[in-house]
């Protein structure tokens, strides 16, 4: 048995190999010069060239582009008619922001528990959480995987709720066959530098709903009109004349960022193929590891894979997770957990919530981390990420 790195023994490999990583080229870097030399670095075409280039990927017929996930999670809540009293439903595994956008308009989170195979929001544990005063719901694509929008969607028609999907994991994600960015009354986009394509940080929402369009436009930029045709005070005073219609706010993505994600947008079916490759090394190394529970994925959806998850089955190592996860760093291989229960941190105890609300997330928080994944990882890199594992495996199989 090779001994591990953190008992003495030799690493894996002797740089350090994060779980996630951008990859921006030359070719990316001229694009934001070009932006960065002419007449707009804000405010500019580079935008409507970015949100036209996401409606052609995905085919939903609008998109507004903003700061971050956060932002377009926040107004689409708001385009949505959230507001004090409301509750929104949503998972407790994921990152904070898609519960806090419930808080950000007034309204109450309510964290409904996921599914113990897929790790998605479980439909029967969002129908159990609906009442009266639940206005929509958030569906998350935890890792890449796309929620069981069928059953959702049913739920959702059944109780007249707004359905917005957190898709910050899932740009280039498809469900029965269709993009993600299209299944949902309003799809939110983060494209954070570990997100398959990125801005730097950025976001956006795509509907199909002109209504909601105008709305998340308006919230974006200060509740700001500038079309005469639009506005409510009747014929403007000149050409620079706008009008404040509803309290927005400066949500307003740069052209900068939007020239980078265009020319990232050029390369995300490459930046997939290369994801999915990644995932079907890691699912053949470990498919005869009973230590290591593998990602499963309902078969509707087709996951372009921004996280790959592994689970640990404590009944079969006698280590912990902080061991686990200490063991592999120390082999250079730097994970991650994705994620802690949104309702265990102390600003959401502070609100009332408390442990054993969700027991399935619970369960599978304790024995989760994400392993290296992004595109710009070579096969050796790969091969170190499977070496480490199947190390730190073998030094903690129970016997």
């Amino acid at each position: 048995m090779e001994k591990l790195a953190i008992n003495g023994g030799v690493p894996v490999r002797s740089t350090k190999l994060y779980y996630g990583r951008q990859w921006i080229t030359e070719e990316d870097a001229e694009e934001i010069k070009k932006t960065a030399l002419s007449d707009f670095v804000t405010c500019g075409p580079k935008v409507d060239e970015l949100e036209k280039k996401l409606c052609e990927y995905t085919g939903a017929k609008y998109a507004v582009a903003c700061t971050n996930d956060t932002s377009a999670l926040h107004i689409a809540a708001l385009a949505a008619g959230v507001g004090p009293g409301d509750e929104i439903i949503t998972t407790p595994l994921t990152f904070m922001a898609s519960s806090n956008c419930a808080l950000y308009c007034g309204a109450t989170p309510v964290f409904a528990d996921v599914d113990p195979i897929t790790y998605n929001i479980d439909p029967q544990s969002i129908e159990e959480h609906i009442t009266p005063r639940t206005k929509a719901v958030v569906a998350v694509d935890y890792t890449g995987q796309v929620v069981d929008i069928d059953a959702i969607r049913k739920i959702c028609d059944k109780h007249n709720l707004i359905l917005i999907e957190d898709a910050a994991h899932s740009i280039g994600s498809k469900y029965n066959g269709k993009m993600v960015g299209t299944l949902a009354d309003m799809t939110c986009f983060s494209f954070h530098p570990v997100k398959t394509v990125t801005a730097g940080e950025g976001g956006a929402i795509l509907t199909d709903n002109k209504e909601y369009y105008e709305k998340l436009k308006l919230l974006r930029s200060h509740g700001m009109e500038h079309d005469a045709s639009k506005m409510i005070d009747g014929i403007p005073e000149g050409p620079w004349y706008y009008e404040q219609q509803m309290l927005g706010f400066n949500y307003r993505m740069t052209d900068l960022q939007a020239a980078l994600l265009c020319s990232q947008l050029n390369k995300i079916d490459m930046f997939v193929k290369r994801r999915k490759e990644i995932v079907a090394k890691y699912n053949e190394a470990f498919k005869d590891m009973p230590e290591i529970i593998c990602p499963q994925d309902i078969k509707e959806s087709d996951s372009s894979r921004h996280l790959y998850v592994i689970r640990l089955n404590f009944d079969k190592l006698s280590c912990s997770r902080r061991e686990f996860f200490d063991a592999l760093g120390a082999e250079n291989i730097i994970c991650q957990i994705h994620y802690i229960p949104v309702y265990y941190f102390p600003y959401y105890r502070s609100l009332g919530y408390n442990k054993g609300l969700c027991p399935n997330a619970e369960k599978i928080y304790e024995g989760i981390m994400s392993i290296p994944l992004y595109p710009k990882m070579t096969d050796r890199d790969v091969e170190d990420v499977i070496c480490a594992v199947k190390k730190v495996v073998e030094n903690y199989r129970k016997n």
